[in-house]
């Protein structure tokens, strides 16, 4: 089955004998397709079928039956820092309990550094998740933690990275007092990084900040007209995933700990979603993140994901790359252990973390927030962002967990140069 008329198209891309290839796209019915091509026109996907009904191109690559699928959408990092944490996760490891205070060490080592350094850092770190498969990424702020800081943080972010989150709301500092920081956050705060951000988001957090000052934060981002995020239920039951469902948040984001109630009230946000594909009907619901990167770096428990699916509710896996919790971008690790200890199915996982991504920052569907293509599935119109993994099909992912498996990438059309293995 074909999608476009069979005919050349200028400065076309042809990648065919795809032996497996994952679309993530509901509206042809199926998500898998067996000896499948994908056409690209310039930064967006132009046809997509059987590869025996392929039309021509310019250009021609030969996948040789390895297994292709969409680049990974990382909805959840903290890129810009500087320093190390290593000593911390030593500790960790020996013993010591998790808590938020630890933000406090990177913030010291990200305002020494340099506009150079740190956007030289991002930058490599992007470039590392690219060779990993991610095509579409968010960042945050919050390693600043005052107004300088964070726009400064902010508009670098905003230079690299797809979308960023302001998380002015990331621990209040030592020395500051909490309700007094809470007001800067709101007000001058968040007016010096407004022109760089897309996102609000808040720590909701014992430790960080109390549900009546995360209600403030989340309060005055959408009355500053951002999008808005939580970090919630990381550290022990509380108001994260209650106030994310108040206040309509796209996300809500580590929920290791959850009620009964607080699974049902995600699951409610879900009711009007008519779930058949990128372009469905309805306004999408709080997407639960789940970081599994984190909760094995910090030992919690694994954020209960199939219970989440099973109530209805929608999923996204990200990395949390960031110095203290979680300091990898592999996409293909956060996939790999929600089949093998997460209890997700391989097409289950692949979906949250690539749509499911792509639903939590709303650009899923070909009307996005900043007039960019669709990303997170394969589908005529959306973005051409593709990777073949060097295996016949993605449950090697699982299967081989930990093997450097992601064998070429393209991002809006452009093949990545990817580091020699």
């Amino acid at each position: 089955m074909s999608t476009s008329t069979a005919r050349s198209t200028p400065g076309s891309i042809l990648i065919t004998n795809i032996g497996e290839l994952s679309t993530q796209d509901e509206t042809r019915g199926r998500t898998v397709l067996q000896d499948a091509a994908v056409v690209f026109e310039g930064e967006r996907i132009s046809w997509i079928g059987a590869a025996a009904d392929a039309p021509p191109a310019d250009e021609m690559v030969d996948a040789g039956g390895r297994a292709g699928l969409p680049g990974w959408v990382d909805s959840h990092t903290h890129l810009v820092f500087a320093g190390d944490r290593g000593a911390e996760f030593e500790a960790r490891m020996a013993g010591e309990s998790y808590a938020a205070g630890g933000i406090a060490v990177t913030t010291e080592a990200t305002r020494a550094a340099t506009d150079y350094d740190l956007t030289r850092l991002l930058l490599a770190r992007v470039a590392e998740a690219a060779a990993g498969g991610t095509t579409y990424l968010e960042t945050k702020t919050g390693y600043g933690l005052n107004v300088e800081e964070e726009r400064r943080h902010a508009r670098i972010a905003s230079t690299v990275a797809n979308q960023v989150t302001y998380l002015g709301a990331h621990l209040v500092p030592a020395g500051a007092d909490a309700e007094d920081y809470t007001d800067l956050v709101c007000t001058g705060m968040l007016e010096a990084v407004l022109p760089y951000v897309q996102w609000a988001d808040v720590f909701c957090e014992t430790g960080a900040f109390t549900e009546d000052q995360s209600r403030r934060v989340l309060q005055a981002g959408r009355d500053a007209g951002l999008g808005l995020r939580v970090h919630g239920n990381q550290l022990g039951h509380g108001a994260g995933v209650r106030l994310a469902v108040e206040f309509g948040a796209a996300s809500v984001d580590h929920v290791n700990h959850l009620t009964d109630d607080d699974v049902a009230a995600l699951a409610g946000t879900w009711t009007q979603w008519n779930d058949a594909g990128p372009e469905s009907d309805g306004t999408p619901g709080t997407v639960a993140t789940c970081l599994p990167a984190c909760d094995l770096s910090t030992r919690a428990p694994l954020a209960p994901a199939r219970k989440l699916l099973d109530a209805g509710v929608q999923v996204a896996l990200a990395s949390n790359c960031n110095p203290g919790t979680s300091y990898t971008s592999s996409m293909n690790f956060c996939v790999a252990t929600a089949v093998l200890q997460m209890g997700l199915t391989v097409q289950e996982a692949l979906r949250a973390a690539t749509f499911g991504g792509a639903l939590a920052l709303r650009v899923h569907t070909g009307q996005d927030r900043d007039g960019q293509r669709a990303v997170g599935s394969l589908a005529v119109g959306h973005r051409a962002d593709l990777q073949l993994l060097n295996a016949p099909s993605a449950a090697h992912l699982a299967y081989r967990p930990g093997m450097p498996l992601t064998g070429a990438v393209w991002r809006a059309g452009q093949r990545l140069g990817l580091p020699p293995r």
